[in-house]
């Protein structure tokens, strides 16, 4: 090597952001570039992120400046100081499809890089000295043994869906010159990736969407990062306005195009990069939805075996949307959105309720206040079996949650905790929900109580409404398919395994 590549060299170890400027042609916005330099610096850095605000980017350009600047040779050419890079990530689909074409990009965008690309890794002439990309995996743990080397680097995207087996499993490697970097959406509070927010090991960063260069300079500057007209959308659906006395950053208020707002959690997770506020009176947490989520993504396409339970939130009355919900046992396959434009379309939503209904085991559910009385009565005019009418202002004595202690103020109040129940984790249900960010916001957004006698309530839809500036109709089509049409069980719990 010649004295001018050595000067680079130099140059390029010392300001790790210069090798990613000038060899790697990454175009890192200020954020990311502390990111790096704490790589660079530190042994352990952790990143919560807003979506598409590049998180993934800044890890692998990170993971290429490890893998070029930090192996060295004698002068004889001989390899004295190796290098291993571990790239994982919760699931296969996310090694292949998220993390290795980042990194793939910026090894073919560098052009004179030594090395190979083969599948998810980078290989070198030496068995020593290599990046690789896995699955990570709590039934093959073996695959972390012995990750050893003079210099090792562990990047862990989507940190916080993996478990605190593996991330013992990983620092039992980080011995020499090592580093570990995580980077993940904060969905849920708990876990090893959370705890590192928290904790003094780490270095930590927010990758906040208000702040990425397409959303200040409204105009797309960097393709592929999150935009200024995504962000505004957010603003409008998931924030509140407030006064200047209200102004709380704790609360992860912000200023946007002059105006002050506050968020909701969906906001704060996917474009402030900050964890959920979950409060008490919250009916369902954000992470039980995303456990949902996830389960869903993982087994779909779904073949269902068990009968369909379907809801239907009729439109009308103000309501542009029809929902209707289909779940078979612990699986919802969609939610299945007509758009009527504010007016009732009775034989256009009972065809489409009917398409779900193959067989007599098949059953529909139908909210018959406002609108859907039509649907439901033209239904029972034909004849059709196993059709139900929803009234939420119905009683629900004789009802009990899974536990067989809270009993509820009204039918709305029990379909709401009966969905509470079934997608809480500690009941093992299993279930798989399609990602839908209508009915997570109407989920999130709900709140109960306790009334007087006990009894629990949910809040009234119109407090709801003015939250989220429209209808939970996401949330009633689901909660629907709880319905209880027949009152002789003992608990709902019982109840429920037979609904599953």
């Amino acid at each position: 090597m010649d004295d001018i590549a050595l000067k680079y060299l130099a140059e390029w170890r010392s300001d790790w952001c210069a090798f990613a400027s000038d060899v790697l042609r990454a175009n890192l916005d200020e954020e990311q570039k502390a990111v790096l330099r704490s790589v660079q610096k530190n042994p352990m850095t952790a990143v919560a992120s807003g979506t598409s605000r590049g998180k993934d980017f800044v890890a692998a350009c990170a993971a290429l400046c490890f893998m070029y600047l930090t192996p060295e040779w004698d002068d004889d050419g001989n390899l004295i100081r190796n290098t291993k890079i571990a790239l994982s990530a919760p699931s296969q689909r996310q090694v292949e499809n998220i993390m290795t074409p980042e990194v793939r990009r910026l090894f073919r965008n560098a052009g004179i890089l030594p090395g190979r690309l083969v599948a998810n890794d980078i290989r070198t002439d030496y068995e020593e000295y290599f990046l690789t990309g896995f699955k990570a995996d709590n039934k093959n743990q073996e695959v972390w043994s012995g990750f050893h080397a003079a210099n090792v680097m562990f990047v862990i995207t989507e940190a916080s869906g993996v478990s605190e087996t593996i991330f013992s499993a990983i620092e039992g490697n980080l011995q020499g010159n090592s580093r570990l970097l995580l980077v993940f959406n904060p969905n849920i509070t708990t876990g090893y990736a959370a705890n590192a927010m928290k904790s003094d090991r780490f270095a930590k960063f927010r990758l906040d969407s208000l702040n990425a260069t397409n959303v200040t300079a409204k105009r797309e500057i960097i393709p592929g990062q999150v935009n200024y007209e995504w962000v505004e959308d957010k603003v409008k659906h998931w924030c509140t306005p407030i006064t200047k006395e209200e102004y709380n950053e704790g609360e992860g208020d912000f200023l946007f195009e002059n105006n002050l707002y506050r968020p909701n959690d969906l906001f704060r997770i996917k474009v402030r990069g900050m964890f959920p506020k979950v409060a008490e009176d919250v009916l369902i947490p954000y992470e039980w939805i995303e456990i949902a989520n996830k389960r869903w993504q993982e087994n779909h396409p779904y073949r269902p075996r068990k009968s369909c339970k379907l809801g239907v939130d009729v439109a009308g009355m103000g309501r542009d949307n029809s929902v209707f919900c289909p779940r078979y046992g612990n699986y919802v396959s969609q939610f299945d959105v007509f758009q009527s434009a504010g007016k009732a379309s009775h034989m256009h939503v009972v065809g489409k309720a009917l398409s779900y209904k193959r067989t007599d085991r098949d059953i529909i559910f139908i909210d018959t206040i406002g609108e859907g009385a039509g649907v439901y009565s033209r239904l029972v005019e034909q004849g059709i079996r196993n059709i139900f009418s929803v009234k939420n202002s119905q009683g629900a004595k004789g009802l009990h949650d899974i536990t067989g202690e809270y009993s509820f103020a009204n039918m709305r109040a029990y379909l709401y905790w009966a969905l509470r129940d079934w997608l809480d984790p500690k009941n093992n249900f299993f279930p798989m929900l399609p990602p839908c960010d209508q009915f997570t916001e109407e989920a999130t957004e709900t709140k109960w109580k306790f009334r007087s006698d006990g009894k629990i309530l949910i809040e009234p839809k119109e407090e709801i409404k003015k939250r989220i500036k429209r209808s939970p109709d996401y949330m009633d089509a689901l909660s629907e398919t709880f319905y209880p049409y027949s009152f002789t069980y003992k608990d709902d719990a019982e109840l429920l395994q037979d609904f599953l």
